[in-house]
């Protein structure tokens, strides 16, 4: 009974099911408009597949493995490299400049000195002696530099000029190292001093600042009174080659160019016509005129060419046939007529026909020759270097037919090139630091030096940059002739002083093709009996009117050293 009523039951529910449609069950937007479609309501969720599973978590073990290798990577391999970083980022290195070497002069006086380092300050300013005409000798320099976040890309003082340039090693010393430890709120923890600074050696130098300074006033007053453009001098030991005195004028302030803090000063300095940072003493070339007759009256005795006391008579002037018209003469000027004038005479007036003769040769005369000429020139230095302890020395130019051949489109040598060459003129230049060696040379009587501004001179095995053999007797005669050049009658006697005897030579070298313009020269050396100084003094481009010129300025030099170093003259 029971069981009947049961299958009946499940009949009625099987056929009440029977015409159900999905769309009766699942519900969805289409259905029910009303579901708000933007917030998926109405929509079926669909489960996420086993895929997906799969590819977040292959990713995550990826990206632990990765991390991992890093991990190592910072910690084991490149460990020390960043410990080292981290050590750095707490331990500040702190350069402590070393103080540079101070200047003086002979007698220790302080041309180039350190300002006391006060406050947060670096380094010590470099200060220079307010002394004239010390500039070229001296130099200046450049401050180390560092960049806008205060890291020093240049640690080191860099001399720019002088002395300061050429014995740079020697002035710099070494730094020192400090390191700072500080915590992480930059706290200073402690210092250690790792190298300790070396300051650079002091520097005596041969110069007489007192005489230097002296010298320069004699040059500016002579250019300022005169009209000369510069001026150079110099005064060398004869026997040691120490420089006594070398200034070159016009100069500049050394404070001011190191400092570095007017540019527009500094600038206008560099490109000024006056050149003041040309060394006209060592860097400069300049046409020697009459001082080079020495070396001609020399090599014409040493080559027998004429006797001393034979005299050749100057009218005025000479004429040979002209190479380009034999029917026109060439002429060939004194500066005066000197009448009959033998070789010491002639140095002493300095007779351009006697030399003209000797060089060249005229009439019964023989000449040396532009050969003999040439060699002797070069064997006292003309065309080399000195090899001074300064900077930028330039190399002279001796005028010979190779030279004319460069230099005038293979042009050949004439006997007029050969006359003009035996009185210091047409392509011959020579620097003021060469004139004074070989004036030296011959008032040692053959030693040719190597000038050094460092007191007591070079070493003696590299004193001597050449020695010249000649008889003495050449040496003494030509020396009398330059003494006769300072007594009455010579072209010097603005130099003759009772209180010491000085051999002289002075030159005045026509500039350019009209000669408007000349270089004045005074040579010489002194004490006369026992030689102890050479000087040179060059004062360049002035009016070729003017009677007032280098041995103006040496007489100045002169009067004041046997009043204030009378241990000079002696």
């Amino acid at each position: 009974m029971h069981r009947h009523l049961f299958r009946r039951f499940r009949k009625s529910i099987s056929r009440g099911h029977k015409d159900i449609d999905p769309e009766d069950i699942f519900l969805d937007s289409a259905n029910l408009p009303g579901f708000a479609e933007n917030r998926f309501e109405g929509r079926i969720e669909k489960p996420i597949s086993g895929n997906t599973f799969l590819l977040v978590r292959g990713f995550l073990i990826l990206l632990l493995i990765l991390s991992f290798i890093k991990l190592w990577e910072l910690q084991v391999i490149k460990g020390h490299v960043y410990k080292e970083i981290s050590e750095n980022n707490r331990l500040a290195h702190t350069l402590i400049f070393a103080n540079r070497g101070v200047i003086y002069d002979r007698n220790d006086i302080e041309l180039a000195t350190n300002e006391v380092k006060e406050g947060n300050v670096d380094f010590a300013a470099r200060l220079y002696a307010p002394y004239k005409g010390l500039a070229h000798v001296v130099g200046y320099l450049k401050y180390p530099l560092k960049d806008s976040s205060g890291y020093y890309y240049e640690e080191d003082y860099i001399g720019q000029a002088g002395v300061e340039r050429i014995y740079d090693e020697i002035l710099s010393g070494k730094n020192g190292l400090k390191i700072t430890e500080t915590d992480a709120l930059s706290r200073i923890t402690s210092e250690s001093l790792i190298h300790r600074p070396e300051d650079g050696k002091d520097l005596n130098l041969s110069v007489d600042v007192r005489l230097t300074s002296e010298l320069y006033k004699a040059i500016e007053n002579t250019a300022k009174a005169r009209g000369f453009t510069g001026g150079a001098g110099v005064i060398m030991d004869v026997n040691t080659g120490e420089i006594l005195a070398l200034t070159s004028y016009p100069e500049y302030d050394q404070n001011m160019v190191t400092a570095g803090k007017d540019k527009a000063e500094i600038s206008r300095l560099f490109n000024s016509k006056d050149k003041p940072f040309l060394d006209r003493a060592v860097n400069g070339l300049y046409t020697p005129g009459s001082i080079v007759k020495p070396i001609v009256a020399l090599a014409a005795l040493n080559e027998k060419i004429i006797d001393p006391s034979k005299q050749i008579l100057s009218t005025g002037s000479i004429s040979i046939p002209n190479p380009y018209d034999k029917t026109k003469s060439s002429v060939f000027r004194d500066w005066k007529a000197h009448g009959w004038v033998d070789l010491r005479r002639a140095l002493a007036v300095s007779s351009d026909v006697y030399f003209y003769a000797v060089g060249g040769g005229f009439e019964d005369q023989k000449g040396l020759g532009i050969s003999n000429i040439d060699r002797y020139f070069k064997m006292f230095g003309l065309s080399e270097k000195t090899s001074i302890d300064l900077p930028g020395e330039t190399t002279g130019v001796v005028a010979n037919p190779e030279w004319k051949s460069k230099n005038f489109n293979g042009e050949p040598w004439r006997l007029g090139d050969t006359y003009i060459t035996a009185i210091g003129q047409y392509g011959t230049q020579v620097s003021v630091i060469s004139a004074v060696r070989w004036v030296g040379a011959i008032a040692n009587e053959g030693t040719l030096l190597v000038p050094s501004v460092i007191k007591g001179g070079n070493d003696e095995d590299d004193r001597v940059f050449r020695t010249i053999d000649l008889p003495q007797d050449v040496w003494r005669i030509v020396k009398e002739g330059m003494r006769a050049g300072v007594q009455p009658g010579g072209t010097v006697t603005s130099l003759s002083h009772p209180a010491v005897a000085v051999a002289a030579k002075t030159g005045t070298a026509e500039l350019g093709i009209s000669k408007q313009f000349v270089n004045s020269w005074a040579t010489g050396f002194f004490p006369y009996e026992a030689p102890k100084y050479a000087f040179a003094i060059l004062m360049e481009k002035g009016d070729r009117a003017n009677l007032v010129g280098a041995s103006a300025a040496m007489q100045q030099v002169l009067n004041w050293m046997i009043l204030n170093t009378p241990e000079y003259i002696k």
